[in-house]
């Protein structure tokens, strides 16, 4: 190894090349000053390169770093990194002051430098291979611990394990067991971890942790424990792998699914319904209401087919539910031991129950619902009481029935039946014994009819009949002369036998109606004929009397707004003392008689519409408004000093019978504010006779209130002279048929005279109405008639024209 030449200007070489390392000498400038031949086969840049660009191989930051270090000219450690390919170098440089120069000791480091960069390589992958454990330890689902099998300390831990204990992954390391898990904790364990330090075998048991307050259940957690041994070759466990599983959630799962059983079993026990389990059709359980509704033990039901118990008729519809997996309600039937039907309703579901699909299927039994839905119907389409068709169905029947007649060109005939005075069996006897009488009547009516015949209660006491294929009126004749013949027989109620009656009216198909409405509106109206012809009777339509009953119609629709117009009013009769001059003597009295201003017709008396009032109860308000007309009247009267005396109306039958009459008559005294002195009530002998239970009582009150009460049209009636005497009135009015008779026959003129006689006898006063000739007067007079009205006194007036003829009769009678 030789020195490089130096320029004649330096000193001599040192002998350098036999140093053991590669040495030279430089300048503060980084100038090359010597260098030995281990220095130039250093570097492969350096060999031959001139004393001044020997840096060229260095990198420009460990250039400038050098630079810097030779420019302090004080000693320095450096270290060059390859570039170009080059080795690692390490420097060593002295200054040399006496030479103005560093010596510098250069080594090749390459290999040291590789060999730390792997180690540090190494070390840093080793460290991430552990963070990622870790990483992955504290992120697995599971709490895991290594400890020492000797003593029985923790070497490792998640974080999960540690946290469980109240600790961290660092402050757990190096405590024991007990420490951890503490000391009750690890005298349950213990034997799980002796048996794995004496087989030398993973164990695993289930342990309950209790939350933070040991009375709520709910804050307690369930985990598997799995103890590893950590064995080396076959000698003993070096340490052990502790991992813990909470299984919390399937515990209770598991606890929910036997609960549910539980529940399921007790419901299936305690259920009124039948339930049946089935796998792919075969039944797999039942309760023991379904075995009792099909007549089997469950031993005998299980491993069936579901199907064999389902009707023949209705199994493929089964089949098909059960195929398609559906879940549905739906009404089927199934088989009893005996053969016999059951009708029920199934109600099919899909359960998964320890994972398995079952079907679940609630068998309902609907026999006692559909009885129920048949009688409903039955009840839908019949009466009640007479299990009879109801008016619906018999009209539901009706069209069809015309309908196929009319194709057919057959005819056909309707009765409407109504039993005469049917509410007074109801009054006397009860709506109990009247619904007897209306089932023996019914029964009656459907015995004498045919099988093709219909027959329906309309309500209350009607009846409506159908009569197919009838060919004359003599085949209808046939069964009415029939039912006149069994209705009327007497009926047993309540011990009495009563005689009912029917009124039959008839229509005939096609003559009377073509549409159902028709016929039975034309049935109904000869039905009201017969009834006005008497009892027992029967009434084939006529279009005449339909006439007549469409009037009544008109007038009643007419009453109704005349009432609301004010077209009625009042007109006034006088009534006077038999024993005075000529037309009697002074007035004593006056009749309201009621009139109708018709706005076309012009003015109408009482038989123009009173019997159709008393037909459809208008009779009832305008009642009223004459009582309280008339007392206004007398009122006005009075207040006037026209004429201080009673004024009498005519009561009608409804008023009479009114529950709470006297009270309404009260009422209007008082609301016009008059003594009851001021009126006087007229009623007829029918009207008493026919009230005859109830009529002392509504007289009384009458009376009581100061009231005049009279019998009108007396002697025309069936009064007896028993209750006359037991009735509390006032007066009697001779009718003036016997009136008009005198004083010629000699008839009416014993009956007139007998009836004076008897008033006056029962302390009664005597009227004569209808008073018309002076021969009449005084007749009635000698007799000693009380009181006289009618034409020869004077006619019905209205108020203006009474008081007028007032004041012409007193001023007569003081001339």
């Amino acid at each position: 190894m030789t020195l490089t030449s130096l320029p004649p200007s330096q000193p001599e070489p040192l002998g350098w090349d036999e140093l053991p390392c590669a040495a030279c000498l430089l300048s503060p400038e980084a100038t090359l000053l010597q260098a030995n031949s281990a220095w130039h086969a250093l570097h492969p840049v350096w060999a031959g390169s001139e004393p001044g660009r020997w840096l060229e191989a260095v990198s420009a930051a460990d250039r400038a770093r050098l630079r810097a270090l030779l420019a302090a000219r004080a000693d320095f450690e450096f270290q060059l990194s390859g570039a170009d390919a080059g080795p690692d170098l390490a420097c060593r440089a002295r200054w040399l002051p006496a030479r103005e120069a560093f010596a510098c000791w250069w080594s090749d480091v390459t290999a040291q430098r590789r060999q730390a960069q792997l180690a540090r390589e190494q070390s840093e992958a080793l460290a991430l291979q552990a963070s990622q454990m870790r990483l992955l330890a504290d992120h697995v689902p599971a709490l895991l611990a290594f400890y020492d099998a000797q003593t029985y300390r923790c070497h490792f831990a998640n974080r999960q394990y540690a946290q469980a204990f109240g600790l961290d992954e660092q402050s757990i390391l190096g405590r024991s067991f007990t420490e951890v898990i503490g000391h009750d904790a690890q005298l349950l364990v213990q034997p799980q971890v002796d048996r794995l330090l004496r087989e030398r075998v993973t164990v695993s048991y289930e342990r309950y942790l209790p939350g933070p307050d040991p009375a709520r259940s709910e804050d307690g957690r369930w985990v598997e424990v799995s103890l590893i041994p950590h064995l080396v070759g076959a000698g003993e466990p070096q340490a052990c792998f502790v991992m813990i599983n909470d299984i919390t959630r399937h515990r209770v799962a598991e606890i929910a699914a036997r609960e549910s059983e539980a529940r399921l079993q007790k419901f299936m026990q305690a259920s009124v319904e039948g339930i049946l389990f089935h796998r792919q059709g075969r039944i797999s359980d039942a309760n023991p209401p379904l075995c009792r509704l099909l007549g089997y033990g469950l031993d005998e039901m299980v491993g069936r087919a579901a199907l064999d118990f389902v009707v023949d008729d209705l199994r493929e519809q089964a089949a098909r539910v059960m195929a398609e997996r559906r879940e549905l309600s739906y009404e089927s039937a199934l088989l009893h031991r005996d053969g016999s039907r059951i009708p029920v309703e199934l109600i099919v579901r899909t359960l998964e129950a320890q994972g398995e699909h079952l079907r679940m299927t609630i068998v309902r039994d609907i026999r006692d619902r559909l009885a129920a839905q048949a009688r409903i119907q039955h009840l839908a389409h019949h009466d009640a009481l007479t299990g009879l068709l109801n008016r619906a169905a018999f009209m539901e029947q009706l069209g069809p029935a015309l309908q196929l007649a009319e194709s057919r060109d057959r005819r056909l005939a309707l009765l409407f039946i109504d039993l005469d005075n049917f509410k007074r069996v109801n009054d006397s006897l009860g709506h109990l014994e009247g619904d007897k009488v209306l089932t023996t009547v019914s029964e009656r009516i459907t015995d004498c009819l045919r099988s093709t015949d219909l027959v329906a209660r309309f309500g209350g006491d009607e009846f409506v009949i159908l009569l197919r294929d009838i060919t004359s009126r003599e085949d209808v004749m046939v069964v009415l002369m029939a039912l006149l013949a069994v209705v009327e027989v007497p009926v047993l109620a309540d011990g009495c036998r009563l005689c009912v009656t029917p009124s039959i009216g008839v229509a005939m198909f096609p003559e009377h109606g073509g549409r159902p409405e028709e016929l039975i509106q034309h049935a109904d109206m000869a039905m009201y004929q017969a009834k006005a012809g008497g009892r027992a009777n029967y009434q084939f339509f006529d279009a005449e009397l339909a006439r007549h009953a469409y009037s009544d119609l008109v007038l009643e629709s007419e009453l109704a707004q005349a009432l609301e117009r004010g077209e009625f009013e009042l007109f006034f009769q006088p009534q006077v003392a038999a024993l005075g001059g000529e037309q009697g003597g002074a007035l004593i009295g006056a009749e309201a008689l009621l009139r109708w201003r018709h706005p076309t017709r012009g003015l109408l008396g009482p038989d123009a519409f009173i019997d159709v009032a008393e037909r459809h109860r208008l009779m009832l308000k305008l009642g009223e408004w004459v009582l309280r007309a008339a007392a206004l009247q007398a009122r006005d009267w009075r207040e006037r000093r026209v004429a201080a005396v009673p004024i009498a109306v005519n009561l009608s039958r409804m008023q009479f019978r009114l529950e709470g009459f006297g009270a309404a008559v009260a009422r209007v005294l008082d609301e016009v504010g008059i003594a009851g002195e001021c009126l006087e009530l007229e009623l007829t002998e029918r009207m008493l006779m026919d009230e005859i239970a109830s009529a002392p009582a509504t007289l009384t009150a009458l009376r009581a209130l100061g009231l005049g009460v009279s019998v009108d049209d007396f002697g025309t009636g069936y009064t007896s002279l028993a209750h006359l005497t037991q009735l509390p009135l006032d007066k009697l009015k001779i009718d003036q048929s016997f009136v008009a008779k005198l004083p010629e026959d000699g008839g009416a003129a014993a009956i007139t005279r007998a009836i004076i006689q008897m008033a006056r006898g029962l302390g009664l006063h005597v009227s004569a109405e209808g008073v018309r000739n002076s021969a009449q007067r005084r007749l009635l007079a000698d007799w000693g008639c009380d009181e006289l009205q009618g034409e020869l006194i004077g006619p019905p007036m209205a108020a203006p024209d009474f008081e007028q003829w007032l004041r012409q009769r007193r001023s007569a009678f003081h001339d």
